[in-house]
């Protein structure tokens, strides 16, 4: 039951230039979690979207469980994140004023077992910008191999 789990969203990173990191809990239904801890979940296509002063993860896919009996969850609902009321009014002003995007970036389980989802405040990137970092990841490639024929 203690195994970690993490899912990453690798697509954040190449779309998005993050600017801050926070870490926020979330409000899960009954089979949800099970699911989680299964691995069977995926954050790629979500976001993240202010409701009357509160935070929800949108398009977030948790698969259904397969034990599951008629009061199984649903793969795709808003999900409620639990931040500090300062952490989301800082979320919502920067949003609101400088058009930034909520984006999820690592969904994990802590210590305790508990999940939580790591959200980024994050800039959208130009194409240049995208075609930048993937020159970027081909040269560290190539030296990392460099160095490994030479060791």
């Amino acid at each position: 039951m203690l195994k970690t789990v993490n899912i990453l969203n690798k697509r954040a990173r190449f779309d998005y230039e993050i600017i801050e990191k926070f870490t926020a809990g979330i409000v899960l239904a009954g089979t949800e979690i099970k699911s989680i801890r299964l691995g069977k979940a995926n954050i790629t296509e979500s976001f993240c979207e202010f409701s009357n002063n509160e935070l929800f993860a949108i398009n977030t896919y948790i698969e259904e469980y397969t034990f599951g009996n008629q009061f199984n969850h649903k793969a795709r609902s808003e999900r409620k994140l639990l931040l500090n009321k300062r952490e989301l009014k800082s979320l919502e002003r920067s949003v609101q004023a400088k058009g930034l995007t909520i984006v999820p970036l690592k969904l994990f389980t802590n210590e305790k077992g508990m999940a939580k989802l790591e959200i980024g405040l994050c800039r959208g990137k130009k194409t240049y910008d995208k075609r930048e970092s993937l020159k970027e990841q081909d040269t560290k490639r190539d030296l990392a191999r460099i160095k490994k024929e030479y060791k």
